[in-house]
């Protein structure tokens, strides 16, 4: 990301925008990244000249939809569907091994703390219902060998949260040993160098592919599609699974 790179913009009316969110990109300032001077939400605002206001969030290294509200209220309208679950969303994820076709992973998390942001949340809280379903829309074989196996196995999954729970996916998809790509906390350390020196990829192949919901507004269904940008376009590419994703 470059000081100068304009956001895609995907969506646009008078109460909401939505953006193609670069992996990498941090959604709003945060006490986690000091060091980090460009945000979306503050590069949104200075590229269309007004406040906005988020509604939902990503994680850092994921890419993909990206909503904010351009006023307090339909802010707080939007946040409250995301609280009650309405909100459809779904990612792609390229993971480690070949997966079942289809499945929930049905797994309480314990709630993630950090440090520094996190000081008053009490540590023994008991974990929290998190439910993953997912569909498998492709495997693809490398010969390469990686690990102890002599080749390389990978499955594109189409994922979607039914709760919204901290790093939800990645510990989910850890906890199954099908680990997502590039995931330098919960991923597979051996996985992540190979798509590395072999990819030149250096990010979570994980991406917010749509965003399905009642609009608050205007009451209109909306579908917001993210479409695969630069290094993850180049990478599926490279792996052989561009044409499985959802256009």
């Amino acid at each position: 990301m470059h000081a100068s790179r304009m956001l895609d913009i995907l969506y646009q009316d008078e109460w909401l925008i939505a953006i193609n969110k670069p992996a990498g990109l941090l959604v709003h300032r945060s006490m986690i990244d000091r060091h980090e001077t460009r945000f979306a939400m503050q590069m949104l605002r200075d590229q269309i000249g007004q406040h906005v206001f988020p509604v939902h969030r990503l994680d850092k290294p994921t890419s993909g939809v990206l909503l904010f509200a351009l006023n307090p209220d339909t802010a707080r309208k939007m946040g409250d569907l995301f609280s009650a679950g309405v909100v459809g969303k779904e990612y792609l994820a390229v993971v480690r091994g070949y997966t079942e076709e289809q499945g929930a992973i049905d797994y309480p998390l314990k709630e993630e703390l950090d440090k520094k942001s996190d000081q008053k949340a009490a540590p023994d809280k008991a974990a929290q219902e998190a439910v993953t379903a997912y569909r498998r829309l492709a495997t693809v074989e490398l010969s390469y060998p990686v690990g102890r196996y002599q080749t390389a196995r990978y499955s594109l999954l189409s994922l979607t949260p039914k709760t919204g729970r901290k790093h939800q996916l990645r510990r989910h998809l850890k906890h199954v040993f099908h680990p997502i790509v590039g995931d330098t906390t919960h991923g597979d350390g051996k996985q992540n160098q190979f798509f590395r020196d072999q990819f030149n990829t250096h990010r979570l192949l994980l991406h917010a592919n749509r965003l399905s919901f009642l609009h608050p507004e205007t009451a209109c269904k909306m579908d917001i599609h993210a479409p695969l940008q630069g290094d993850l376009a180049d990478v599926m590419t490279a792996i052989g699974l561009s044409g499985a994703v959802p256009r």
